[in-house]
């Protein structure tokens, strides 16, 4: 692939539908637990509604945002309980810093551990991989996205609670062709679903 730009290039790559198979590896008890979900990401432009009333919720300008995406997922762990389910929706905003669109804020309308809007960091890599840092108050989580292709996604990430490491999660996400022809919309994308905790 060529040199992504920035994250707001990275965003508008990964708009589509995608299947994700997912390895869990829960430290403290030295298990593994596999899962998949159906995602999707709808790429979002700063001028759309979505974006703006992030933006209000988390008290920043709304010129600041350069974009960001809708993500909807549905998935389903091997140790989950009966009725137990992996699915959701939220809104990424990227404020980047003043001299530098590869590194700055990433505001979400919830988060992947704990279901509150929650602002955290992102940043481009030298291999244009794009890292999220997340801190809650009982955790802190480091993912990281990157190409293998344009049609494969791979993502990695770390939960660390209490002053210990609690899971290292694995990805890979595949793109679901016969979906991309026809652009969906807004609404239409809403009744698809993605999955992480989250994207």
């Amino acid at each position: 692939m060529d040199k992504i730009v920035d994250a707001k290039e990275f965003f508008q790559l990964s708009a589509g539908q995608w299947r994700s198979q997912r390895t869990t590896h829960h430290l403290p008890f030295r298990r593994a637990e596999s899962g998949n979900s159906d995602i999707n990401v709808e790429f979002l432009e700063a001028a759309e509604s979505k974006i703006q009333e992030i933006c209000t919720m988390h008290d920043v300008e709304h010129n600041l945002a350069i974009g960001g995406a809708f993500v909807t997922w549905d998935g389903a762990m091997a140790w989950d309980k009966e009725n137990e389910n992996h699915q959701g929706s939220t809104v990424f905003a990227l404020i980047p810093e003043p001299d530098n669109l590869r590194k700055g804020k990433l505001l979400r309308e919830r988060g992947y551990a704990e279901i509150v809007p929650v602002a955290g960091q992102y940043e481009m890599d030298e291999e244009d991989g794009l890292v999220l840092i997340t801190e809650y108050e009982t955790m802190s989580i480091i993912e990281r996205f990157w190409f293998a292709n344009p049609n494969c996604r791979l993502r990695s990430s770390t939960v660390k609670r209490f002053g210990g490491f609690n899971t290292a999660t694995f990805c890979i996400e595949s793109r679901v062709l016969e979906n991309i022809t026809a652009p969906k919309t807004s609404e239409e994308n809403q009744n698809n679903n993605y999955a992480l905790t989250g994207w």
